[in-house]
């Protein structure tokens, strides 16, 4: 009875005001996108109605899956990071002082130091810290923004317990084993001026973060405590063997840090946050080891991990290896691309889609500055870091910067070979619920039109739709009276 009272007048004004609405939301979503680039219904769900509903929010599902070692769950967080830590930084006190002494300038930014200090608080401290004056004091030297209160509160520990250690007993040292090995982190990063006095804090930190991280490893099943002091063991003890990797290639023992680097990763292969497969990877190509460079890349440049300029470059470097002694524009043009110089030029289009400011700075048309210690994926920063360390290796091979240059540059007959135009930055794709609502405001106005100009017509489908929609329930409902007495039906009924 209901349906059948229906007019086709209703209709127009259902469809209408759903058209209405649906865009209004559309509208709302678009700017909110625009502005802020991401979607306003899909952050509110994720960040409100999740752990309502009793889903993991992002900041727990991240620390689940470092504590746990899940390898997928940690991937899935790291990719979603826009802001990422400079794998190959450069020491503060070793190097970027050095920029300070000659020009009266600060070569960091304090956004950059300020995630800097973020990253030590949480690699180099627990939660148990605390309980500890000694652990109390590095947690305070690693939130100091003046560098030289930062490297007096180290003074104070490893000098007091290293000292200590000749009157009293090593049971001292070892009982604060994981501050004085972050202080000599600290004072090896940030006060050491050469990086030979760099690499011997190192190795004394090494000692004292071995003996620590092999005491923890016995005690991690112990209890949530224990095991999160382990996994900030374990931190410390990788950051070390990795910064004394990086001292041996600085000072030109290559073949050494590319060892090191090789057993680090083997010994602790989840720990993907601190990339040293790109430390591993400049190493390798100052060695000219190309080939064991492409075994690297076969193993890393996965895609379900990020991305990164030093994996999309160091692939197109080695397809252009292959052709670029004898690549001439002028010729392909006439002969057209090989199998192996589309390979290579396509490689390169590849790089450049993921990162179109490299180009700039390796063919020396933009001025080259220090890298900071954080880069942004896919911004001018990773374009610098990358740059400044790689630069040489692409001089080295005879005729990769004028593949490139053609290939960036977007000669016609390159273009015309390869059937597409130069590749662009990449935009962002649109959230979904986006083309949800476009979708549903466009059906919603089209059912509003034929609704409007066939009313009859359109009446009978609404009422035919709207019969099929409410048949399993009407089903249900005489199954329900024929089951139940009458009398008892209509009792309830009548309520």
């Amino acid at each position: 009875m209901f349906l059948n009272t229906l007019t086709p007048k209703f209709y127009v004004a259902l469809t209408g005001t759903s058209s209405l609405i649906s865009g209004l939301i559309l509208i709302f979503e678009w700017w909110y996108f625009r502005k802020y680039g991401t979607s306003f219904i899909e952050q509110v769900s994720v960040s409100h109605l999740r752990p309502l509903l009793g889903g993991v929010d992002n900041s727990s599902a991240s620390s689940s899956s470092s504590s746990n070692g899940d390898t997928d769950s940690s991937r899935q967080s790291v990719s979603e990071c826009k802001v990422w830590r400079n794998p190959l930084n450069l020491f503060r006190g070793a190097e970027y002082n050095r920029y300070t002494w000659v020009t009266g300038r600060e070569p960091l930014t304090y956004y950059d130091m300020n995630l800097s200090a973020q990253d030590h608080q949480t690699f180099f401290t627990c939660d148990s810290d605390h309980l500890r004056p000694a652990d109390a004091i590095m947690q305070k030297a690693w939130r100091e923004r003046n560098p030289q209160a930062r490297i007096t509160a180290a003074h104070e520990l490893p000098v007091k317990y290293v000292r200590a250690v000749n009157v009293l007993s090593a049971r001292l040292i070892l009982r604060c084993c994981p501050v004085c090995a972050t202080a000599y982190i600290l004072l090896a990063e940030e006060e050491a001026t050469t990086i030979v006095e760099a690499e011997k804090l190192f190795k004394q930190a090494l000692k004292i973060g071995e003996s620590c991280y092999r005491r923890s490893q016995q005690l991690q099943h112990h209890g949530a405590q224990y095991e999160a002091q382990h996994r900030r063991d374990t931190n410390v003890l990788v950051y070390i063997k990795r910064r004394l990797a990086m001292c041996s290639r600085k000072l030109g023992r290559t073949r050494e840090a590319v060892k090191m680097m090789r057993d680090l990763m083997k010994e602790f292969p989840l720990l993907s946050m601190f990339n040293i497969h790109e430390n591993l990877l400049e190493s390798l190509l100052e060695l000219q080891n190309y080939a064991d460079v492409q075994a690297v890349l076969a193993k890393y440049d996965d895609i379900s991990l990020p991305k990164s300029a030093t994996i999309c470059y160091t692939a197109a470097l080695l397809k252009a290896r292959a052709v670029s002694d004898k690549f001439s524009p002028e010729a392909a043009s006439r002969r057209g691309l090989s199998t192996a110089e589309m390979n290579a030029v396509e490689a390169i289009h590849r790089a450049v889609e993921f990162n179109p400011h490299v180009p700039k700075y390796l063919l020396e048309m933009k001025s080259l500055i220090l890298p900071p210690e954080h880069i942004l994926k896919r911004g001018d920063s990773e374009a610098i870091a990358y740059t400044f360390f790689h630069l040489q290796h692409w001089k080295r091979v005879e005729g990769a910067l004028n593949l490139l240059h053609c290939t960036w540059e977007g000669i016609g007959v390159i273009n015309s070979l390869l059937f597409h135009e130069v590749s662009v930055y990449p935009k962002k794709e649109l959230p979904f619920f986006i083309l949800f609502t476009a979708g549903l405001c466009s059906f919603t106005a089209m059912l509003a039109l034929l609704t409007h100009q066939f009313p009859e017509l359109m009446g009978v489908f609404a009422k035919a739709f709207l019969s099929t929609l409410f048949a399993p329930l009407n089903f249900i409902m005489e199954k329900v009276e024929s089951i139940l007495p009458s009398s008892l039906w209509h009792q309830l009924t009548r309520i």
